[in-house]
Order: C-alpha cells, then sequence, then structure tokens
C-alpha cells in the first residue's frame, strides 16, 4: 500500500518565481480570469489567422515588448494567438472525438464507425498510422520534434527529444502499464526491427526500462530500515529496482530448516513453499501498481526504437470490441508530420459579474488538447496582454499527470545536449529541458501578478 501513497510535489512558493516548473501533462481546458478584457482573441481577422498559420508553420518566433497597451490593436498579438492555438493530429475523423482515448466509449458510442466490421478498412488506417507514427520518431530523432503523444485506449506514452526533461538521450515515458505489458517490453528484442535500424538497438534481447516510482519507493523503504538498524530479510529488501528485486529461490539455508522434520519423519506432511508461490510472492509488489501512476515505466536511449517496433506490431495497441473498435491509436503533435492534421484549439472569451461585487471578471475559456508548449506559449502572451495579471484554472488529463516524473532523484541530472530546433519559443525550450519537478502531480492553479508566477500542483 506503500506504493500508492503521494509523493513529494513542491508547495506553492512562498515568493513569486518569474518562471513555473514544466508540467509534461496534457490539458483538457484552462479557463484564465483577468480583471482586463480578452476581447483582443476574438473575431480575428481572415489576414491575421492566416498569418497565424504561416507562423507556426515557418516556426517564427514572436517576441512581444513587456507590456501592451492596446491588446485589440496589436496585429501582432493577434497572430501570435493564433499560432499558439495549432496542434497536429492523426488520424482526424471531424466526427469523432480522438481525445482523450483512455475511458472514451461513452463519447464515441453511437458514432458512424464504417471500419468496425470491415477488415481491409482497418488495415488502411492501421497502414497510414504506421507511416505517421514512423514519421514522427524520425522527426524526433534528427530533432525536428520535441516530443509527441501516442494515445491508446488502455496507455498514453510520451516520446521526447533528447536535451528534454534533463536526458541526454531520447526517452519515452508509459503511463500506466500492466504487469503483461511490462512482460512484453522485456521479451522484445531485434525480431521485429527493419535491418537498417538493428544496428541502433541495444545488444540485449527485450527493451530495457525502469520504473521510477517504484524504485524511489524502494530505496525510501530501504534507508528507512536501514537508518533504525531492522533486521529485514534480503528476499523482502528492496533492490536498485523493483523489477530485480527478486526472492531467491529455496537455498541450502531453507533445506536445512525443513532437516529436522525428515527426522521426526513428518517430512512429507508438510509442503515446502514450490517455484510458483515463490514466483508469486516476488511478483505481488509488480502487480499492485497495475493501472496506477505509479506503473509508469521510463524507456531510454536506443530502446525507444525498439519500443516503436513493439507499438507498430503490436496488435492489442487497437481494440478489437466496443466503440473503439479497429481505431488506431491518436497521435498528437506540436509540429507538422507526415499524414498528420492541422487543428487548432477551441477558445472563446466571456464577461461576468463576481457575485456580490461590483466589479466584472473577464475570462478565456481554452478547451484542449493543451500540449505543454501551448502552455507555455499562451501564458507567454497573456502577461504582457493582462498587465502581467491574470489567473489560470487547468483541468489536467489525470493518465498523462504521471509524466512529470522520469528518472529517479539521484539519476537526474541536467542535460548537456542542444535542444531540438524544433521551432518552439527559446524560452519554451529553455523550460522543457529541464527535469521535471512536480512528480505524478500537475498544475492546477496557476497566477500572474507584477508578472511573477505562484502556483498550486
Amino acid at each position: 500500500q506503500d506504493l500508492h501513497l503521494p509523493t513529494a510535489v513542491p508547495k506553492v512558493p512562498s515568493s513569486p518565481r518569474q518562471e513555473y516548473p514544466a508540467d509534461w501533462s496534457i490539458k483538457t481546458r484552462i479557463l484564465f480570469m483577468s480583471s482586463q478584457p480578452f476581447t483582443w482573441t476574438e473575431h480575428l481577422k481572415a489576414q491575421e489567422e492566416a498569418q497565424g498559420l504561416a507562423q507556426h508553420c515557418r516556426a517564427t518566433e514572436t517576441t512581444l515588448p513587456p507590456s501592451v497597451q492596446e491588446p485589440q490593436l496589436s496585429t501582432e498579438l493577434r497572430c501570435a494567438f493564433q499560432q499558439s492555438l495549432v496542434y497536429w493530429l492523426h488520424p482526424s475523423l471531424p466526427w469523432l472525438p480522438l481525445f482523450p482515448r483512455i475511458g472514451a466509449d461513452r463519447k464515441i458510442a453511437g458514432k458512424a464507425c464504417p471500419w468496425a466490421q470491415d477488415e481491409a478498412l482497418q488495415q488502411v488506417l492501421r497502414s497510414d498510422w504506421c507511416v505517421s507514427f514512423s514519421s514522427l520518431y524520425r522527426l524526433l530523432k534528427a530533432g525536428l520534434c520535441p516530443y509527441f503523444y501516442v494515445c491508446c485506449p488502455q496507455f498514453t506514452v510520451l516520446f521526447r527529444a533528447a536535451g528534454l526533461a534533463g536526458s541526454d538521450v531520447p526517452t519515452a515515458a508509459i503511463a500506466p502499464t500492466t504487469r503483461g505489458f511490462r512482460e512484453a517490453l522485456r521479451s522484445e528484442g531485434k525480431a521485429g526491427a527493419a535491418p537498417q535500424d538493428r544496428s541502433l538497438l541495444s545488444s540485449a534481447p527485450g527493451i530495457g526500462f525502469s520504473l521510477p516510482f517504484v524504485e524511489e519507493r524502494t530505496r525510501r523503504q530501504k534507508s528507512s530500515e536501514d537508518g533504525l538498524g531492522t533486521d529485514v530479510p534480503d528476499g523482502l529488501r528492496g533492490g536498485s529496482s523493483a523489477e530485480d528485486a527478486e526472492e531467491p529461490a529455496l537455498s541450502d539455508d531453507d533445506d536445512e530448516n525443513f532437516s529436522w522434520l525428515e527426522e521426526m519423519g513428518v517430512q512429507d506432511e508438510v509442503k515446502k513453499p514450490d517455484a510458483i508461490s515463490v514466483q508469486l510472492r516476488k511478483e505481488k509488489q509488480e502487480v499492485q501498481v497495475d493501472h496506477r501512476p505509479e506503473s509508469l515505466a521510463l524507456v531510454r536511449g536506443p530502446d525507444t526504437l525498439t519500443l516503436l517496433n513493439l507499438l507498430i506490431n503490436c496488435r492489442s495497441l487497437v481494440a478489437v470490441a466496443g466503440p473503439q473498435a479497429g481505431l488506431p491509436p491518436t497521435l498528437l503533435s506540436p509540429v507538422a508530420f507526415r499524414g498528420g492534421t492541422m487543428h487548432t484549439l477551441k477558445a472563446r472569451s466571456a464577461r461576468a459579474r463576481v457575485p456580490g461585487g461590483s466589479e466584472d471578471v473577464f475570462s478565456l475559456e481554452v478547451l484542449g488538447p493543451v500540449l505543454p508548449h501551448a502552455l507555455r506559449a499562451l501564458t507567454r502572451l497573456l502577461g504582457p496582454a493582462q498587465r502581467g495579471a491574470f489567473r489560470a484554472l487547468l483541468s489536467t488529463h489525470q493518465p498523462s499527470a504521471a509524466f512529470n516524473r522520469t528518472a529517479p532523484a539521484q539519476e537526474a541530472v541536467e542535460s548537456h545536449q542542444d535542444p531540438p530546433a524544433c521551432g518552439l519559443h527559446p524560452k519554451t525550450l529553455d523550460q522543457l529541458r529541464q527535469c521535471p519537478t512536480l512528480g505524478k502531480s500537475a498544475i492546477h492553479f496557476l497566477e500572474m501578478k507584477d508578472y511573477a508566477y505562484t502556483w498550486k500542483a
């Protein structure tokens, strides 16, 4: 049960800070509130909308002054706002909500799914998806895509380029996972890799991965036991990895413990623990975290390529029954990729009178999926436009909150790898390359006052 206890997360800063920590979760909704109107976000002119889309496609960096006196008249601000709303998605089916995918059966039920009973159409969708997935990974390896998400009905995968999240190598975080999926990671080898890619794969069979939450909890327990001087059997102690903390099979000492039964002639009446029982005890801790944020698995370096092959060849990645049957996973990216479709976040502003108050409060609602770079881009614009003061309530897609915890504390080092040249604003890249610090929590309240941030996670 200790595995399910929340890990330490940063408290609201006692003093405002110039930046807030990187949040790798996907936001489904953000409600910005301010004493200044958000009318500058409304009714963009055709030229401003076109310019914003062009700036996104050309990866144009927009730098605004510290304060914009007339936001409604600032074409540069309005174009940058349009630019900040863009994201790329595959597959694109206008009548189906393709995010989120976990727990989305109720939203998709009753929608037209012509591929559900058509195997030929399913194969076309899958083939097209594999091309898009491979394209995204190549962009990531080339440093032209900072990160992307693979949203499946059972779990979500976050691929990050080298230089981000405190890592010098590409990483892939998977949450939540199950024991069966982790066994599939261990057994995956080079068999499914293309000949030209096999030289990039790890020489050892299987995909190397770690469970950061489980490993951290194991180290805490071991440290506590060592500090108290408790004599705990080695078979029950945690090791450097909960996956490798195996309970040994019956040893010579165990046989000696049963020798006195033979002297009494009752050895046949007492059953020794068999190999299956030992294995079940060993796996109990691992199974406990299934389907929970603590089951986050982290893959690093060349093993991310092997993971790509596993996901492409994994038949269980696509549901075979239910409303999502035959529908490939959703790919979300901040940059264009082969087969990707450009989408924009929905934004609408409003004005309301606070009950019992005499002043109006203005709001801007942005509906997701809001990716990490988009949150940073929006706050970067709202600072100058709202005179350095606004508040934001953020709704998080909970399965993705675990992505804010990656490497164990003693392994998390600042990356010296150059950040990817992917067109994101330099300050956004500086934020995303920092080691995540939010644990399995996510920012749910953000406030700017006098151009400085405070937040709650």
